[in-house]
């Protein structure tokens, strides 16, 4: 196991000094996209040339590490984030993330989507691009690359949005105040590093808004993993019921609690209550962000281009699709629901 930890982990490394390079740091990509992709390379050219026996370690980086890793992610959230953007903005998040993981589950049905796929690319949109898609991988138990191929839809239209939004604020084709723009990009943006770089653009009031309402999406990610666990255990019973199997109905109905989500919930609450000093929490969030590199790098080491082509186009259909209804539902939200709630 340890051969195929440390492979992983020299991946990992070289992904963080990509990152530090100019041109990437301009696009905003963060280490954990950087992770996947050379996994990705790994896996499609020198996969089959290792010992198998590193396969474990592998596996351990993408399924114990990963859930480590979520948990300690709550260090980049407190409770105080949310009191200072108000009810507003929770209820505007509520409805993006509700409307879009309903919605792309639901479009994933009359696309005949493989319901894996579809969950983990609407909980992507919804919620916070890759860390939320690893989320939802680590409860449902997808293949990884069904996890490779949600978080490549989240990279492209994300990366998008960082240069889109800019152009439409700067341009008066938007036309919303500082704080519906900062609101309206929180809500809508799919990864944190996508706000902090269009907020960036578009200015300081803008921005800050923009982190925290996105911070906000990322605490609903706790509630959106209980109630996906509820649906697949209820799922499973009703299917037993269909087939008549006595002896799978009674476990097949039991809800599989997300454990490692309850602990990223707890890390958020001892977060706020501010007793670490600030060089610890930010040596933390470095490690944090190290072990979520390790964990998609080890899940784009189980990723060949074979399996993208059996996803085929759908998956991007559907993102698609998704990205218009944050363009748009967003943009709506933003300008009349969010002043009429203030």
């Amino acid at each position: 196991m340890l051969h195929g930890v440390l492979l992983i982990g020299l991946f990992s490394c070289a992904a963080f000094y990509i990152s530090d390079f100019p041109v990437i740091k301009g696009l905003s990509l963060s280490p954990l996209i950087i992770g996947i992709v050379l996994g990705m390379a790994y896996a499609n050219s020198l996969r089959n040339r290792l010992p198998a026996t590193w396969v474990p370690g592998i596996l351990f980086c993408s399924k114990r590490l990963l859930r480590v890793g979520i948990i300690l992610y709550g260090f980049n959230l407190t409770f105080q984030d949310i009191v200072q953007v108000g009810l507003p903005a929770i209820l505007i998040d509520a409805i993006i993330v509700a409307g879009t993981i309903y919605g792309g589950v639901w479009i994933g049905r009359l696309l005949h989507m493989d319901r894996g796929i579809a969950l983990l690319t609407s909980v992507g949109s919804g919620i916070c691009g890759a860390a939320a898609i690893l989320g939802a991988e680590a409860t449902i138990h997808t293949k990884p690359y069904k996890t490779a191929v949600a978080v490549s839809t989240v990279v492209i239209f994300g990366t998008i949005s960082m240069f889109l939004y800019p152009v439409l604020y700067k341009q008066g084709i938007v036309s919303l105040s500082p704080e519906q723009m900062g609101l309206y990009t929180g809500s809508t943006l799919h990864e944190v590093a996508h706000v902090v770089g269009a907020g960036n653009a578009m200015g300081e009031e803008i921005s800050n808004v923009g982190i925290i309402v996105k911070m906000i999406r990322v605490i609903m990610l706790v509630p959106a993993l209980l109630v996906i666990s509820w649906s697949i255990a209820r799922l499973r019973a009703r299917k037993a019921r269909q087939r008549g199997e006595m002896q799978a109905q009674q476990g097949s109905g039991k809800v599989a609690i997300p454990w490692f989500a309850l602990g990223f919930l707890a890390v958020i609450a001892f977060n706020s209550l501010g007793w670490l000093p600030e060089p610890v929490i930010a040596f933390i969030k470095r490690l944090d962000t190290f072990l979520l590199t390790m964990a998609m790098t080890a899940l784009g080491a189980e990723t060949s281009f074979e399996k993208f082509k059996k996803a085929g186009a759908k998956p991007f259909l559907l993102a698609s699709i998704l990205y218009v209804w944050l363009l748009g539902g967003g943009y709506l939200l933003a300008k009349y629901v969010a002043p009429a709630l203030m």
